[in-house]
C-alpha cells in the first residue's frame, strides 16, 4: 500500500504491522521502551520518533517511515521519507531538495563504508555532503548497531569532527540514518517522550539502512530488490 493524501499513519501503522506479522516476524518498534506503535512515521517538522495516529496526510507533506524488523533472532532497521502529493498539490521544490540531499548524504556514507574506516568519519562524508546545500544535520540522533540487539554499539553520529569510537570489521553490522533540517540542528522532544521536532518548526528529512561489513566492503541489508524509492522523483 502506498501512502497517499487522506490516508492517516495510523491506517499505515496497520498495514506494516500486519505484513511483518505476516511474515512471521515482529515488528522491533512495538513495546520498545514503551513505544505504542509497530512504526514510527514522522510528517514535516517532526525528525523522527513520531507515534501513528489519526491525523489525515495533507498533499505538500513529506512523511518519513521508520520499520525494524525482528525475524529469526535479529533486528533490521530501515527508514524512507516520501513525498505526499495529488494532482494539484505538490511539494515544493525546496523541500524536494531536502529529502535528496538526505537521501544522497547516504548513500555517499553507504559508498565510503570499508574494513578499517573509523565510524567518527563517517561523520565527515555526511557533512561534506549536506553543508553546500545549506542544511543542518541533526547531533542528538544517531545511526548505531544492530542484531541480535535492536540498538547496541556502535553509536554513530552523522556531524564531523564527533569523537565516536570505533573502526569497521568484517561481519559488524550496523545503521546510517543521518536526519537533515531545513533550519538548524536543535531539536525538541514532545510532552509524549517520544515524537522530536525542530526546535524551529522548519522541515527536516531523512534516510535509514541497515548495513553489513564485508571483507571487500559493505553490504546493503536493507537495500530494495529493485531500486529504490527516490528513483522514481529523479
Amino acid at each position: 500500500a502506498r501512502a497517499c493524501v487522506g490516508m492517516t499513519t495510523e491506517e499505515l501503522d496497520i498495514i506494516v504491522h500486519e505484513a511483518i506479522i505476516e511474515r512471521n516476524a515482529y515488528p522491533s518498534p512495538l513495546n520498545y521502551y514503551n513505544f505504542p506503535k509497530s512504526c514510527c512515521t514522522s510528517i514535516n517538522e517532526v525528525i523522527c520518533h513520531g507515534i501513528p495516529d489519526e491525523r489525515p496526510l495533507v498533499a505538500g507533506d513529506i512523511l518519513n517511515v521508520d520499520i525494524g524488523v525482528f525475524f529469526k533472532g535479529m533486528h533490521i532497521d530501515l527508514n524512507e521519507t516520501f513525498f505526499i502529493e495529488d494532482e494539484t498539490t505538490k511539494v515544493d521544490d525546496a523541500t524536494k531538495k531536502l529529502v535528496h540531499v538526505a537521501h544522497d548524504c547516504l548513500e555517499q556514507a553507504i559508498a565510503s563504508c570499508k574494513p578499517g574506516m573509523m565510524y567518527r568519519d563517517l561523520g565527515n562524508v555526511i557533512h561534506r555532503a549536506v553543508n553546500k546545500h545549506g542544511f543542518d544535520i541533526v547531533r542528538n540522533y544517531c545511526g548505531h548497531g544492530t542484531g541480535r540487539h535492536f540498538h547496541c554499539t556502535p553509536d554513530i553520529p552523522h556531524y564531523k569532527n564527533n569523537k565516536a569510537i570505533g573502526v569497521m570489521k568484517p561481519g559488524h553490522v550496523f545503521t546510517i540514518e543521518p536526519m537533515i533540517n531545513v533550519g538548524l540542528w536543535y531539536d525538541k522532544l514532545w510532552p509524549d517522550n517520544w515524537t522530536v521536532v525542530t526546535q524551529d518548526g522548519k522541515k527536516s528529512a531523512q534516510f535509514e539502512h541497515t548495513l553489513l561489513i564485508t571483507e571487500s566492503g559493505v553490504e546493503v541489508l536493507t537495500k530494495r530488490t529493485k531500486g529504490s524509492y527516490i528513483d522514481r522523483f529523479i
